[in-house]
């Protein structure tokens, strides 16, 4: 009985809030980032500076496993208590390395990059392509609004459910890269969280090692590969059809070398009463 205690730190809170607003700050890059290039740049660059975009964006989780493989060397109280009282190591299982020191280091360096936002204009010169389209944009909309002026009592709100029906759900096209992203975002996240610890206990290596391993070698690929893609599409002019039988291959080919993942593994921990009888 003199072991059990009620949990009396309310920090989980704070970290749920500095999630919850880290995610209000991360919506519009992608999103808007993505259009405000589509939008004020030339469209056979656009490939090229999407995949830059991408690239840059997959370097923030290497430098995070790199900086938490950092973090985990040190002990959790550091700054606290003497390191030479210390008498356990980063390969002992009752260590506990520095994790909150990676979201001080992360917020900071997330803040000093948000800076330089708030000196771009708040719109670019548009290509000389757009300029020549301009007219006839502008003749489309006159028209569209004189048809509502004319027949205001027509004009009826939407509903939600006939505007995703038609417009999202009926795209085939759209719904086939929904479904595809899910799939591919599930399976790298999946890998991401889990591969870690997977080192740790079946190779027997420290959260350290397993971090730095993981941030060297699996995404530095990745973004390579997204950044070559762009120059791809760049260079072969790629339309959708073509882009999306671009996209089918290389996924393909990238599920079937990840299954050779099946044919490396060491044997099982011997573990009493369960792996093996207590004699």
């Amino acid at each position: 009985a003199g072991c059990e205690k009620e949990p009396s730190s309310y920090m989980w809170i704070y970290i749920l809030l500095g999630n919850m607003l880290r995610g209000i700050g991360e919506t519009p890059i992608t999103p808007l980032g993505i259009s405000y290039l589509d939008d004020f740049a030339k469209e056979e660059n656009v490939p090229v500076y999407v995949a830059c975009l991408h690239t840059i964006a997959m370097m923030g989780p290497m430098f995070g496993f790199l900086l938490g493989s950092l973090c985990a060397k040190l002990y959790v109280d550091i700054g606290f208590v003497d390191p030479g009282s210390i008498t356990i190591t980063p390969q002992d299982s009752r260590w506990v390395g520095a994790w909150w020191l990676g979201f001080l280091i992360g917020g900071a360096t997330n803040f000093l990059s948000a800076i330089p936002f708030c000196f771009l204009p708040k719109s670019l010169k548009k290509p000389e392509e757009a300029k020549k389209d301009k007219t006839s944009h502008g003749l489309l909309e006159n028209t569209g609004a004189s048809r509502n002026k004319l027949s205001p009592g027509k004009t009826k709100p939407r509903k939600w459910s006939v505007m995703l029906k038609g417009k999202l759900l009926g795209n085939r096209m759209y719904l086939t890269f929904l479904c595809c992203s899910l799939l591919q975002f599930s399976g790298f996240i999946g890998f991401l969280t889990y591969k870690p610890k997977y080192m740790e206990q079946q190779y027997g290596q420290s959260t350290s090692k397993s971090n730095f391993l993981i941030g060297m070698t699996s995404l530095p690929p990745v973004g390579l590969g997204i950044f070559l893609g762009g120059l791809i599409m760049k260079k072969y002019k790629m339309g959708i059809i073509g882009a999306t039988k671009f996209s089918f291959t290389m996924s393909f080919l990238a599920y079937a070398i990840s299954l050779l993942h099946f044919f490396v593994g060491c044997d099982n921990y011997m573990v009493a009463g369960l792996t093996v009888s207590y004699e």
